[in-house]
């Protein structure tokens, strides 16, 4: 016997699904304030008093916000002249390991060798190797070839390539289909014109994604500046880590938090500009 279906039938669905609703968005806000805590925690220490850092228990908002505290860690160094320095490195190094990275994995992708799979699971384990475990090498490799406090280690790690970014191209050339080049060998074009004139272009949101990492390992890489760099060459991360000390060497506190804000700002101002290209070559590449 057929039912007639009651007007408050459906009802109970709707509720479930705002619940789901509910859930998630409470889910996604608790998340986001994880999130954007120790950014929030950065910025009210930045705001405080030298007293109030060190107080105890904790003053969570300060008595009066010192806004000159920001105006302070930017006149004390020469902010612009090291960031300046962090911009050169960065893009360069980004610029070279993204078209190099970019070469590398149309090759694992697209083109055939005896042991290409040996050899890229080696490029993959090399991702396993911790940089302090190279950080000595590195160091007498680039003081014997005469090139400590120059910018010539970003430029060689640039055209080395970086697995990561690697994997990310790799996973993206070996979904494009094969008559793309079929017909460009047809047409009498070499592997290097099908990767300039046909592949590259169509990969920029791996392009963009894999811009924004290296530019974000870069910027705020502090080993190696520290490392390798003179004062005058050195980047902002050093300079901030570094230059707001007492004359007892005790760090001040509300000067490093608000310069760190300042440098954080450039790496937010990227990721919101290239966001739709990082998320998107992230979805293409990692997920094949």
């Amino acid at each position: 016997m057929n039912r007639s279906k009651s007007p408050e039938g459906p009802a109970p669905a709707r509720v479930r699904v705002r619940t789901g609703r509910l859930v998630l968005y409470t889910v996604l806000v608790v998340v986001t304030g994880l999130f954007l805590g120790p950014f929030g925690w950065l910025v009210l220490t930045g705001l405080k008093t030298s007293a109030e850092t060190a107080a105890a228990p904790v003053h969570w908002l300060p008595a009066d916000f010192q806004w000159h505290n920001f105006a302070d860690a930017f006149n004390l160094i020469d902010f612009l002249g090291y960031a300046r320095n962090s911009l050169i490195i960065a893009f360069l190094y980004a610029t070279l390991v993204t078209l190099s990275s970019a070469w590398v994995g149309y090759g694992f992708a697209r083109l055939d060798a005896p042991g290409k799979k040996t050899l890229f699971g080696v490029l993959l384990g090399s991702m396993m190797l911790p940089q302090m475990i190279t950080l000595l090498p590195t160091y007498l490799i680039f003081a014997k070839l005469g090139m400590v406090d120059t910018y010539w280690p970003w430029v060689l790690w640039g055209l080395a390539a970086a697995p990561y970014l690697v994997f990310l191209f790799r996973q993206f050339f070996a979904g494009l289909p094969r008559e793309l080049e079929e017909a460009a060998i047809v047409d009498g074009c070499g592997y290097a014109t099908i990767f300039w004139r046909i592949f590259l272009p169509q990969s920029w949101p791996v392009l963009s994604a894999s811009f924004v990492i290296a530019f974000t390992w870069t910027w705020g890489d502090y080993i190696a500046p520290q490392l390798l760099l003179s004062t005058d060459r050195s980047t902002l991360a050093v300079a901030v880590m570094s230059t707001y000390v007492t004359s007892a060497g005790t760090p001040v506190t509300n000067l490093q938090a608000a310069a760190s804000v300042m440098y954080v700002v450039p790496i937010l101002l990227i990721f919101l500009v290239a966001q739709r290209g990082f998320v998107a070559g992230m979805s293409t590449s990692g997920l094949k």
